[in-house]
């Protein structure tokens, strides 16, 4: 379980393909806090240290992962959000973030906003998905590349999002452009409002 709330960005040192699976080796300030079997999201995406070694880390992601996410698209040097899982005694300062991303989205617009900037955010629209909670809502909260945001100015299948200088400088944001690929995480209550209405 995350929060959304990124402790700092990754660097990829090391990207090792064995069969469908892809071992990424990574480089951060916590490395040695780190325990073998121990979650960290990545962009979002909940993965399990695998091997320590001195200032790296690696964790493997199998061909599902790849195929539902951004991580496929990484390179030696690039650099992903991380978060270790939250500790159960603290505040939660984001969100219920599961680390189980649903798809990917297309950034394709950036706009200034004199001090903070404007991402607006384009997925796939499926009518189905969508019944099951698969969607964003005005003012409700989404998970982008594992970062808690709140939601603005939602369609069907777009939404934009408000990043602060903060949050810009001390995560990937930096390098969101548009055309870039991102992870998405929609919210969990609202997968669970929707099934409920279902049954």
């Amino acid at each position: 379980m995350f929060s959304g709330i990124v402790e700092e960005t990754a660097r990829v040192v090391g990207i090792v393909r064995e069969k469908d699976n892809v071992h990424f080796t990574l480089t951060c300030s916590f490395v040695d806090q780190l325990s073998i079997d121990q979650s960290v999201a990545h962009n979002g995406v909940c993965l399990t240290v695998v091997e320590l070694s001195g200032a790296t880390y690696t964790v493997t992601a199998m061909r599902e992962t790849l195929e539902c996410t951004n991580l496929g698209l990484l390179e030696v040097g690039d650099c992903v959000n991380v978060e270790r899982s939250m500790l159960m005694n603290g505040r939660l300062d984001g969100h219920i973030v599961q680390g189980h991303v649903d798809c990917t989205a297309r950034c394709i617009d950036v706009q200034d906003q004199e001090g903070s900037a404007q991402f607006t955010f384009e997925y796939d629209f499926d009518p189905q998905m969508k019944q099951r909670g698969y969607f964003t809502v005005d003012k409700g909260s989404v998970t982008v590349n594992g970062v808690s945001l709140t939601v603005c100015r939602p369609t069907s299948n777009t939404f934009q999002v408000c990043i602060i200088p903060y949050t810009f400088e001390h995560t990937n944001f930096k390098h969101v452009a548009v055309g870039s690929v991102v992870n998405l995480e929609f919210d969990i209550l609202g997968k669970y409002i929707a099934r409920l209405q279902q049954l």
